[in-house]
């Protein structure tokens, strides 16, 4: 399985992934190009000295993307990935789920699970509390783009404006979700897994991936009345997935 060791090289395989899934009409490219523009992100941050400590916060987004990457793979060869990954990659194979849940389903596996485990390792017990400004930094990068993603979204489905009035705001459901809960969480779970030792990690990492496998089915299914706006937006989703893919490829 292909392993990114720079932050470019993440981008390369995230680029990778993008096209073979405008190819096969996958929805797995849409949170991969969400994911991608987060990382250019994060790479100018890290050239423009937006990080206290650069280098760290490369090894730590190699990190990250390389349990997004393995998960990937491992699920095209069939192979198992995190349940909370395949739960999320099983689901861009039916009709249902919009934009948005494609979104949130890959934001939950990445941020809640994947996140927490990457920041520990480039950390210690004694010096976790230093990256936490810098882990801060990514909620301002996620600010940012939040504006031009309700815009793709919008692209999409026009008359998702008028929907978002009775759901409320795209930004407040991404903010929320990907930021104050699943960040947070994230963080406090890295301060836990840091203090572990080696050999009880797996076990809590296996723990930690049935607790946000359900968070993932509550996204897939978030209740009666929430489900049916989803299905009627679906319904009058334009374009098609790669054309979906493009439309999230244009966020800046």
């Amino acid at each position: 399985m292909k392993q990114a060791n720079t932050i470019e090289e993440v981008i390369q395989f995230l680029d990778e992934i993008i096209e073979t899934s405008k190819q096969e009409q996958s929805a797995i490219g849409l949170f991969t190009a969400l994911y991608r523009e987060v990382t250019y992100k994060i790479r100018d941050g890290i050239a423009n000295g937006l990080f206290q400590d650069g280098p760290r916060m490369e090894k730590l987004d190699v990190i990250f993307a390389n349990r997004y990457l393995d998960a990937y793979y491992q699920y095209q060869k069939n192979e198992k990935p995190s349940g909370c990954w395949e739960f999320s990659f099983q689901k861009t194979e039916i009709f249902w789920p919009i934009v948005v849940q494609h979104l949130l389903l890959g934001i939950n596996a990445h941020v809640n699970l994947d996140l927490g485990i990457a920041s520990a390792r480039v950390s210690t017990v004694e010096n976790i509390e230093t990256l936490k400004s810098d882990f801060d930094q990514i909620n301002t990068i996620l600010s940012d783009l939040v504006a031009n993603v309700e815009k793709a979204l919008t692209k999409i489905w026009p008359a998702m404006t008028i929907v978002l009035k009775v759901l409320g705001k795209i930004d407040n459901i991404v903010i929320d979700f990907s930021m104050k809960t699943a960040r947070d969480g994230a963080w406090k779970f890295a301060n836990e897994f840091v203090a572990l030792p080696e050999h009880q990690r797996e076990a809590t990492i296996q723990e930690r991936d049935v607790k946000i496998t359900e968070v993932a089915r509550l996204i897939s299914n978030p209740g009666y009345f929430v489900s049916s706006a989803f299905k009627f937006i679906r319904l009058f989703e334009r374009g098609t997935v790669s054309k979906k893919i493009i439309y999230l490829e244009e966020i800046e």
